[in-house]
């Protein structure tokens, strides 16, 4: 795999206001009527049908990498086709860009700008029959947090990749992986507090590249991945390598770039939301973390083949010293935020058991919180990488959420019925997201599997 190809994405790595509203409404060429324009100077975009059925979806986007521009068009779904499929039968789309659309304030005015926009969309356009909340990654946590905090507006929740184990403990995880490289690997590199940005991710990145080049780094960096359960598949549709060495090249294709990537302006960035550090590993056991990490058993492969001793590596992260937290940074990110589990309202997660930006794991915690788990349904689907769905798997997991709105039961959620469903689809419904061998649409089968993920490591 050529990795420069992979920067080519995106990486989505959340009362009634006193609302100045500039619309423009004009008329797309199925007769959809689209209005955009800006609430309050946040930019938002709407399309109703002709034949609008009084449910409209309110799209929360995740957070956009600070390492590029924000995309010029607000996307109103995940995969592209599902926008279509739902608009032909007949759902309102909504969606604000947020006024901070890149890094992890999106979670902060995500839960204020959608609510800005439905009050909007309730004056202007009409008040919906019932809302369903949605999104992806970060998005996928502003769809529960909306839900849970205004339980009045919403009907359902389609979390999709959704960081449900909350920003605390994805930054807390993070820190885990940087932390354990810099002690075993590269000690002159910040993990907080960071003076210099930008020469801190490239130095990071160097070390990491470096430590490829022979056993003992790839141990060691292998050990640095498990501590966040970050595992060795980073394409969408290929199996893992078949190789110790490409798998663990994998995992450090997300932590130079997407989960760990916390080198630079992504932690610079939420230290300055946060009014300081909220990220802490005092009082973390090394030796219990690894113990219950989804990939302890590729770890310890490395460190045979390397002829290193785990035990004194992880002896070493234990003595090593520990990053403290800003306790009002930490209340921060319990605001924005971590979910309580307590919406009232059918609640559909669907996950890549192959993601390792937001790891399976997140959803196993998420659903110990839940207070009625008759209200759930997490779904999985056999594939790498991050928000990697086609669009018939999106539509067979919304129509799940909907069966369930509709007559009080879930419909038949096991893997066979739901790809049954979704191979039911056209061809254009049937690709996914690939960064091989080149980044963009590939076709796909669905892929929804039985899966069971391990604990959160770190809440």
């Amino acid at each position: 795999m050529n990795r420069l190809r992979l920067f080519c994405r995106t990486v989505p790595l959340m009362v009634l206001a006193a609302l100045t509203a500039v619309a423009l409404p004009v008329r797309a060429d199925d007769a959809t009527s689209v209005r955009e324009g800006d609430i309050n100077g946040v930019p938002y975009r709407v399309e109703v049908p002709a034949r609008w059925n009084g449910t409209l979806l309110m799209w929360s986007h995740g957070a956009y990498s600070l390492e590029y521009p924000a995309p010029s068009e607000i996307s109103l779904t995940n995969h592209p086709a599902t926008r279509q499929w739902l608009l032909d039968h007949g759902y309102a789309l909504a969606a604000s860009q947020f006024r901070v659309s890149r890094g992890w304030g999106v979670v902060e005015f995500g839960l204020k700008d959608q609510i800005d926009l439905l009050d909007w969309f309730t004056a202007n356009v009409g008040k919906p029959r019932r809302t369903v909340s949605a999104g992806s990654s970060a998005g996928g946590l502003t769809s529960v947090l909306l839900a849970e905090r205004n339980p009045g507006r919403f009907a359902g929740v389609v979390s999709l990749c959704g960081v449900l184990g909350g920003t605390t403990g994805h930054f807390n995880s993070a820190l885990d992986t940087n932390y354990a490289i810099k002690t075993l690997l590269a000690p002159d590199l910040e993990l907080v507090r960071v003076k210099d940005p930008q020469a801190n991710l490239s130095g990071a990145r160097r070390a990491l590249g470096t430590a490829l080049g022979d056993p003992g780094g790839r141990a060691r960096l292998a050990l640095a991945a498990a501590l966040a359960d970050i595992p060795g598949r980073y394409t969408s549709r290929a199996p893992a390598p078949d190789t110790l060495a490409g798998q663990i090249e994998q995992q450090v294709y997300y932590a130079a770039y997407d989960r760990g990537a916390f080198w630079g302006a992504n932690r610079t960035d939420i230290e300055k939301l946060a009014g300081g550090n909220p990220s802490w590993n005092t009082g973390v056991d090394y030796r219990t973390i690894f113990a219950r990490s989804s990939q302890k058993a590729l770890v310890k492969r490395a460190y045979q083949e390397a002829g290193l001793s785990l035990r004194d590596d992880l002896r070493r992260l234990n003595a090593a010293p520990r990053v403290k937290a800003d306790p009002a940074a930490v209340r921060y990110l319990d605001r924005f935020g971590t979910p309580s589990g307590r919406t009232p309202w059918p609640v559909v997660t669907l996950h890549s058991t192959g993601d390792g930006n937001v790891p399976p794991e997140n959803q196993r915690w998420y659903a110990a919180q839940v207070r009625d788990p008759a209200n759930l349904r997490q779904l999985y689907v056999d594939r790498g990488y991050h928000c990697s769905f086609t669009a018939s798997e999106e539509i067979a997991t919304l129509r799940a959420l909907l069966t369930r709105m509709n007559t009080a039961h879930w419909p038949d959620t096991r893997p066979a019925a739901l790809n049954d469903s979704a191979a039911a689809l056209p061809s254009e419904y049937q690709t996914v997201f690939d960064t091989d061998p080149q980044p963009g649409l590939q076709p796909a089968t669905p892929a929804f599997t039985h899966y069971r993920p391990g604990h959160y490591l770190r809440p």
